[in-house]
């Protein structure tokens, strides 16, 4: 039996809303909680290689020889390596929160377990294990902090936390001069301790790391776009709180097949057959650092002592400068990865390290170098060095698609140590062992060599990665699932413009709904008799039937919406200005999120458990805010774009009424991420979010009265220009008598109205159909109020009239070309609906056939030739 892993077809912007971002404190959580991972490796490298020499002494706890030694930091290396290719690929199928969480506990119980060391064998399975939880690590971490941080900074990030190693290194030098001091700790103590501090700072790191969340492209790629866009939508709202300014327009979406899992031999396939030059190019990168590096730096402290003399004790000391030239490269040199370019820069660290790797073997043949020039050149040389070897991660990690970021990294980081990692310090301790400085200088010739044929490597097959989105890079393989599947309808969708089509494709659809719909409502009414006379069976059958209509009600309403959203980014790709543009991609996201309320509503009806059906409820109330925001949003740029072509008075109140919906928008958003707050059972978060809408909706109302008070000076400066006669106070006076009856009458009936509801109280099912509740109010609408009538009975009053105006004009018209000359689609979801049932209730609209409505009779009548 097959499963079928396939979720559905979506088009999203998460990518290019991600990369838009300002850098913000969000970024910086990231770094903290992501990015300090190296530090623990360079930690757990050097105290383990500082404390060696410990182990093998008489009263250290644990009896190990030299060789032990050596034996543990190869099973070290191979615990990374395979934990690396174990772990990576669990973080593209699970996910990257999961698995960073996962392989820092990992580390954490095993460098902790290390420090209860008593026999070898139990030392190795330690070292093992913390291996496979740091080359998970890299796997993990690399991907997220990709995906995460902003286009524009990738380059410089990467490289800035990649060489972050190094300070783990020279910590970790340091606090081996002080922990093996015997002075301060016993000598089986120390290097218990030593240990035991990386365990400490891996606990601080998953405080932080609990709040970074999971990568949104990963979400919407593995069916679950709905939380995607609750992360991000939170951290736009962060951002736009912390830096005070509104973000530009995310750029181009891109269209993907999601996926629950992809195996792995589809991963393989796709890889290989798209991308076998950038396969090779990661091979040559990380094969020629990963040989300089281990050879160097396992090696490092044997060549002082052998051809330098340096004391043991003094080694730490030599340890620290080479680890600051380390750090220094990548943070120095990090921006011009992203401003340069990858290609000259990575290129130009790999040959500049090259050739002063032969340098260095050149001075160390000859015998010209003191034990302080070595180090200092040697520390200029990986100045250049680490900034490319911290580039190879950052290549594999952008030049490959996101199903397969994850395994990309740890393959390649498996293979290059595999091959570099393990010839490099067997050919350097060879020749070190020879003594003769003539062939130790071949090591570093033959390490200068390999950096070069990784230059020549970037020149040939490198890519230009830049200041580029990770989808504009490499496309993720669900997207080129899409594009191979579209490719034989390309030449009709051509005929016509993909927007408009997708909107008659999407009514159609909702054409098929209803008629659904009609069909389960038609059982309905077959079973009521037989419920009515007390048929059990009938009677479960006939809720089925009920809610069944109702689930296919709202599904053609949301294909309905998403017919609305098509429509508007057509309108926006045909916009003359830029404010209509904005205004129409505003709309459309609008119309997304009614449709995603609706499919919400859906589940919650369909739902099995009530906490299930309440969490829907609560994701669908959140949809709905964010539309209502993305209306505000809307509104506020159109308005701008009139105030443009406005001056004086008339500018001011146009500048004051965006802000109004500005605050407004604030308001919704923040409306919104209290609503998903409560669908994750986070009360106190939805209760801060809630405290900050009421924040913004008093800015809304403040903004108001401003708005008024422009409105008012206007007035004022109208009617002083104006010459005063008492025919215009006559006229002035009839008018304010006029609108005082208008008032009265709409009390009048909002009262008759709220009496009839209030006799009519909705139960059962009906309780679900969308329409304007308690709480409902139309922020657009502002103006004196009544004293008792709520603004959203108002608003409703406004639509009601603006119905049946539009049925005096018209005459008899359809349910669907009503909707359209009243512009319902821009009041909300469940508003056309319910002013309808109003004003047939009030007969001020008359049902002439299914989806027929006709003025009053009265009215009616009078049309007649």
């Amino acid at each position: 039996m097959t499963t079928d892993t396939r979720v559905g077809t979506i088009t999203t912007r998460i990518p290019a809303r991600m990369d838009r971002l300002p850098w913000a404190r969000f970024h910086w959580m990231i770094i903290v909680g992501l990015g300090t991972v190296w530090i623990l490796d360079g930690l757990e490298v050097t105290i383990v290689g500082s404390v060696a020499a410990r182990l093998t002494e008489p009263g250290s706890g644990v009896h190990m020889s030299p060789s032990d030694i050596g034996t543990a930091a190869a099973i070290y290396v191979a615990g990374a390596c395979l934990g690396a290719l174990f772990f990576g690929q669990l973080t593209d199928r699970f996910g990257r929160k999961r698995l960073f969480i996962l392989t820092l506990v990992v580390y954490v119980v095993a460098t902790v377990a290390t420090a209860f060391a008593f026999a070898p064998w139990y030392f190795f399975i330690c070292r093992f294990v913390t291996g496979m939880g740091i080359g998970g690590e890299y796997a993990a971490i690399n991907s997220a902090i990709d995906e995460l941080i902003p286009a524009r900074n990738r380059g410089r990030v990467d490289l800035a936390i990649n060489g972050s190693y190094w300070v783990g290194s020279a910590g970790g030098a340091l606090a081996a001069l002080l922990l093996l001091n015997t002075s301060f700790f016993a000598q089986d103590l120390g290097w218990r301790l030593a240990f035991g501090l990386g365990g400490v700072l891996g606990l601080a790191i998953m405080i932080v790391r609990r709040h970074v969340p999971e990568s949104p492209r990963w979400l919407f790629i593995h069916g679950r776009e709905e939380e995607a866009e609750r992360i991000v939508d939170g951290i736009e709202a962060e951002v736009r709180r912390e830096t005070d300014q509104e973000l530009e327009e995310p750029g181009q979406s891109i269209t993907v097949r999601q996926r629950k899992a992809i195996p792995f031999r589809e991963i393989a396939q796709v890889a290989i057959r798209h991308y076998p030059r950038r396969a090779l190019l990661g091979f040559a990168l990380f094969v020629g650092q990963a040989f300089l590096y281990n050879a160097v730096t396992f090696d490092l402290g044997t060549i002082l002592s052998k051809y330098f003399d340096v004391a043991s004790g003094a080694v730490p000391y030599y340890i620290v400068l080479f680890a600051l030239g380390n750090f220094l490269g990548p943070l120095l040199l990090g921006r011009m990865f992203d401003t340069v370019g990858r290609k000259p820069m990575i290129s130009g660290t790999y040959f500049i390290s090259a050739a002063l790797t032969v340098l260095l073997g050149v001075f160390l043949a000859s015998e010209g170098l003191t034990s302080w020039t070595f180090i200092t050149l040697t520390a200029v040389t990986f100045f250049f060095a680490s900034a490319g070897a911290s580039a190879a991660y950052l290549t594999v990690s952008e030049i490959f698609p996101m199903e397969t970021r994850a395994l990309a990294i740890a393959f390649f980081y498996a293979i290059g140590t595999a091959v570099g990692g393990i010839s490099g310090p067997l050919i350097f301790g060879k020749m070190i062992e020879s003594g003769v400085t003539g062939k130790v200088a071949i090591g570093f010739f033959v390490g200068a060599g390999i950096m070069a044929v990784g230059g020549i490597a970037e020149l040939l097959f490198g890519v230009r990665a830049e200041r580029s989105s990770l989808e504009a890079i490499a496309k993720p393989l669900t997207a080129h699932a899409v594009e191979e599947e579209a490719a034989p309808a390309a030449g009709a969708e051509a005929e016509g413009r993909p927007g408009r089509r997708a909107a008659l494709e999407a009514r159609r659809h909702a054409e098929e709904e209803r008629a659904r719909a009609a069909e389960h409502r038609a059982a309905v009414h077959e079973l009521k008799p037989r419920a009515d006379e007390g048929d059990l069976g009938a009677l479960d059958r006939l809720r089925v039937e009920e809610a069944l209509a109702q689930i296919a009600e709202w599904d053609a309403e949301r294909l309905t919406e998403e017919a609305t959203a098509h429509d508007e980014r057509a309108h926006a790709e045909e916009a003359g200005n830029e404010p209509e543009r904005a205004g129409a991609r505003e709309r459309a996201r609008a119309a997304d999120e009614r449709a995603r309320a609706l499919r919400e509503r859906a589940e919650a009806l369909a739902a099995e458990h009530p906490e299930d059906a309440e969490a829907h409820a609560a994701l669908a109330e959140a949809a709905v805010e964010r539309a209502r925001a993305r209306e505000q949003r809307a509104m506020a740029a159109q308005t701008r774009g009139r105030a443009e072509h406005l001056e004086g008075a008339e500018a001011e109140i146009a500048e004051e009424q965006a802000n109004t919906y500005d605050a407004w928008e604030r308001m919704h958003t923040e409306l919104a991420l209290a609503h998903a707050a409560r669908a994750e059972r986070d009360e106190e978060a939805a209760a801060q979010h809630e405290r900050e809408a009421d924040v913004h909706r008093l800015s809304a109302e403040s903004a108001a009265d401003r708005m008024e008070a422009a409105q008012h000076r206007s007035a004022a400066e109208t009617l002083a220009a104006r010459a005063g006669t008492a025919e215009q106070a006559e006229r002035e006076r009839a008018a304010a008598a006029e609108r005082e009856r208008a008032a009265r009458e709409r009390d009048e009936r909002i009262r008759t109205r709220i009496l009839r509801r209030q006799r009519e109280r909705r139960a059962g099912l009906h309780r679900f159909r969308p329409g304007p509740g308690e709480r409902f109010y139309a922020p657009a609408m502002l103006g004196a109020l009544g004293d008792w009538a709520p603004d959203a009975e108002i608003a409703l009053d406004r639509e009601v009239n603006t119905i049946a105006q539009a049925l005096i004009e018209h005459g008899p018209t359809s349910r669907t070309r009503l909707a359209e000359l009243v512009g319902a689609r821009y009041w909300g979801p469940g508003r056309f609906r319910a002013a309808l049932r109003e004003a047939v209730h009030e007969g001020r609209a008359q049902p002439l056939a299914r989806n027929q409505y006709g003025p009053p009779r009265a009215t009616a009548s009078t049309m007649e030739p």
